[in-house]
């Protein structure tokens, strides 16, 4: 088996399953190249679907001059939602406005400022506001997204929820995403392209052996040990790269990680309209309100340090209380921990550069290719899932340069499984799929159509009943839709399928839970044993 594998090694081997890992074998696979990708845990288990869901080009990134960033971030959002239109569409941002707006102390604006206008005081001035927001319209050649706006809040739905002291706000336009899901549907399309893509599989040890990578894995669930060759390497371990480069490769890199935890937490809903606030706050950070599965609101994130990526993130009570009480600086009626239904948090692998702060670290990815002593690595840090696909192409280049002859570019307006319709074209999914199956409710037809877009049907079948979709697992979770993650999408257990592949946890009960992990592991087994 060895001796085959060496002699017909894969081209690539991707360590990683989350955006950026999945997001590089998607792209590699459709390029001819042979991919093989390793997840220790489900596809996206962390950072990937921690995130705040947002398409968004970083306002606030402006402040650091981070306008290449920016700018690519902008011209991708319009990219991602016609690939995607089921999984990601526009909102639009309130960001209501008073003059104790305040720059983080760090930013080059806020130090730039306080020697040319020292009168100021760290504050954000309107005027400055309203020149950023010019650049966010214009740096990235939008096109779908309409344009920012100066609104009243007075009187309007938008100031309803809000302090009287808030009269003026800036409206302008950003966009949402599944994160999760599209992690699954960029490892789907890398399998379909050829890509072999394997979950609760942990790299235990790779090294160079002249040309080529000897890269040694195991079976998470089993134990089951089997080693691959490669061409390259690719690090895409999200928080675990330093841990990869220094411990499974043993490669002496001077090349550092800033661990960033990012913290959100989940109320119910708190206003009635479908837009977000973006609120700032005296300390010059800023959080987001977001309305959130229809009856909630997501609030985040915060900007922690954490040092061990085998730490498990979560929302801890002071940052739960610090967005908390961000938040009632501007909500009319206050909220507070007994508000709080859900919690997460995500850690963010940022490129080490110095930054005296979490918050002040950049946001932008940065590849470093390693092949001084035989075959190479490429090393990801940092990145953001609204510049995954551009992140991916950029590893593509590097990756070209060891092994040439591959076709070029693809990915940009190729849509992903499901997203082959309109960008305005859901409420039409939606009718089509009632139409079609008269027993789903609206809310049913809506969530399906959000989750798989023109796949909705193909997972439905020829069900004429609710009873045909088979056991019904509560919140709309039918047998159906289970086996089609379990066969399509790598689920494995209930908190793939209700965190990750959904939100559907937030609507069930420990009870449902159970009975749902029961059946998935009952049906792990019959598939198994029938093998």
């Amino acid at each position: 088996m060895n001796a085959q594998q060496v002699s017909n090694p894969v081209d690539l081997f991707v360590i990683g399953g989350g955006i950026n890992g999945c997001g590089i074998a998607r792209d590699a696979a459709g390029r001819g190249y042979s991919v093989m990708l390793a997840e220790m845990d489900d596809l996206a288990s962390a950072t990937s679907s921690a995130s705040t869901k947002l398409f968004h080009g970083g306002l606030r990134y402006l402040e650091y001059f981070e306008v290449r960033l920016v700018r690519e971030a902008l011209i991708e959002r319009e990219v991602l939602l016609r690939a995607m239109p089921h999984i990601s569409w526009p909102m639009r941002f309130v960001l209501p406005y008073h003059k104790d707006m305040r720059f983080e102390a760090e930013t080059p604006t806020s130090k730039l400022l306080s020697v040319v206008m020292p009168w100021m005081k760290g504050r954000r001035p309107a005027w400055l506001i309203r020149l950023g927001l010019f650049l966010y319209d214009h740096l990235g050649g939008r096109k779908i997204l309409p344009a920012t706006e100066t609104r009243d809040l007075r009187g309007s739905p938008e100031g309803a929820p809000l302090q009287e002291r808030f009269a003026k706000a800036y409206e302008y336009s950003d966009c949402w995403v599944e994160d999760s899901r599209l992690v699954a549907l960029n490892a789907r399309d890398a399998e379909a392209r050829g890509a072999t893509i394997m979950t609760r599989t942990k790299v235990t040890r790779a090294a160079r052996e002249g040309d080529l990578w000897r890269i040694e894995v195991q079976d998470m669930e089993s134990g089951a040990a089997q080693t691959h060759y490669a061409k390259m390497l690719v690090n895409a371990a999200g928080p675990w790269v330093g841990n990869v480069i220094h411990e499974t490769i043993d490669l002496p890199s001077k090349e550092g990680v800033r661990l960033v935890r990012g913290s959100h937490i989940v109320t119910r809903k708190l206003y009635d309209h479908d837009k977000c606030y973006f609120f700032q706050g005296t300390d010059g950070r800023i959080i987001f309100a977001i309305p959130y599965e229809t009856d909630f609101t997501l609030i985040g994130t915060t900007d922690a340090e954490h040092r061990d990526p085998s730490e498990k993130p979560y929302c801890t009570d002071e940052e739960r209380d610090y967005l908390i009480a961000f938040a009632n600086k501007y909500f009319k009626k206050p909220i507070s921990a007994e508000d709080v239904v859900w919690s997460y948090s995500g850690v963010r692998p940022l490129y080490d550069d110095g930054a005296s702060s979490a918050t002040a670290a950049t946001r932008d990815y940065t590849l470093k290719v390693d092949a001084t002593a035989g075959a190479p690595v490429l090393n990801i840090f940092g990145g953001k899932i609204t510049t995954y696909r551009r992140l991916a192409e950029s590893a593509l280049e590097k990756i070209a340069e060891h092994l040439p002859d591959a076709t070029g570019p693809w990915t940009a307006g190729v849509p992903l499984a499901g997203g082959d319709f309109p960008v305005d074209g859901v409420a039409d999914l939606v009718g089509q799929l009632r139409a079609r199956y008269p027993f789903l409710t609206d809310r049913w037809a809506k969530r399906l159509v959000r989750a798989y877009g023109t796949e909705a049907q193909v997972l439905l079948g020829a069900a004429k009943t609710a009873e045909d979709l088979g056991e019904d697992f509560g919140a709309t979770l039918s047998e159906a839709e289970v086996v089609w993650l379990m066969d399509h999408e790598y689920a494995r257990t209930a908190e793939d399928v209700i965190w990750r592949r959904s939100k559907l946890g937030l609507r069930l009960d420990a009870e449902q839970i159970a009975t749902l992990e029961e059946w998935m592991k009952t049906r792990r087994e019959r598939v198994a044993a029938a093998e």
